[in-house]
């Protein structure tokens, strides 16, 4: 597994306050990578990610979704540029279409969530990189707008996407995708042909968030799950059953985690659910031999 990037979640759920010390704790136990998450209501993603930056000295630290009705693309490149230039290599940015009912609610729903995603992520990009960037799109206006203080090595920009014809997009316009809780490895071997025939090159990564619950009772495991799958089967139209989740045993969760690095994940970040969310990782990557 030494291709594979295992990350975790803080999630949305759990309070503020208590991001640093998981961020310390998961760091300690060898993990990649740490996920937080920007959902309307629960916290800021950019403000998440600079705290859990600033109380490690080597996780990659990953937003997980920003959502682009919600950002002006100006703005969201400040924030990554001073993110990334004081922790140079360590972040990764998501920048998704933002779940329609919740902009509606705050009066920003796009009249082109295609459109507005793609040039949002172009704009980005390209600030980032130091560019000037002229842009009269459908949905962003820019007009010569550029960075003063650009990183030097500018922060992978991934789309958080789910339908065919974003997927195609991320493929044409981010340096990666990143794909929400349930898909299982047919359902990555489906992302990978379509973010190629966006246009997506070798380089273009593949991230997973998964479920996770593990522990030595088949049955507590699955009770413990079921709320959460069944709710995201609702949401991606599929029987609860068929919601792909890194569960059972450590070694049967190991084993998902070979099946969907088999499948081309290059990142899975760990969605843990239930009690002692670090020790049911520390599980995981004993499991892994890590």
């Amino acid at each position: 597994m030494t291709n594979l990037r295992i990350g975790v979640m803080y999630d949305r759920d759990w309070a503020p306050e208590g991001l640093p010390a998981f961020a310390r704790q998961a760091e300690a136990l060898g993990v990649d990578d740490l996920w937080v998450v920007e959902d309307l209501g629960w916290n800021g993603g950019v403000s998440a990610a600079a705290v859990a930056l600033g109380a490690t000295e080597r996780l990659r630290v990953g937003i997980g979704i920003t959502p682009a009705p919600l950002r002006s693309p100006a703005l969201l490149a400040m924030e990554l540029a001073t993110l990334a230039r004081v922790f140079p290599g360590r972040l990764v940015a998501g920048i998704g279409h933002g779940v329609r009912e919740w902009m509606v609610s705050v009066g920003v729903a796009p009249r082109s969530p295609l459109a507005l995603l793609e040039e949002t992520i172009t704009a980005v990009r390209a600030l980032l990189r130091g560019e000037r960037v002229e842009l009269e799109g459908r949905e962003v206006r820019l007009d010569g707008v550029r960075l003063v203080h650009p990183p030097a090595e500018p922060p992978p920009v991934v789309a958080g996407v789910v339908r065919p014809r974003s997927l195609e997009l991320s493929g044409r316009v981010a340096d990666g995708t990143l794909i929400a809780e349930g898909h299982g490895p047919r359902d990555l071997e489906n992302t990978r042909a379509l973010t190629t025939k966006g246009g997506a090159g070798p380089g273009h990564t593949l991230t997973v968030l998964s479920f996770c619950c593990v522990g030595e009772d088949p049955e507590q495991v699955a009770q413990t799950l079921h709320p959460h799958t069944e709710g995201q089967g609702t949401w991606l139209g599929r029987p609860r059953e068929e919601v792909f989740t890194v569960s059972g045993k450590p070694t049967q969760a190991a084993e998902h985690l070979h099946g969907l690095q088999a499948a081309g994940a290059d990142t899975v970040v760990l969605r843990i659910i239930g009690p002692e969310p670090l020790q049911q990782l520390e599980a995981v990557l004993e499991a892994l031999g890590r």
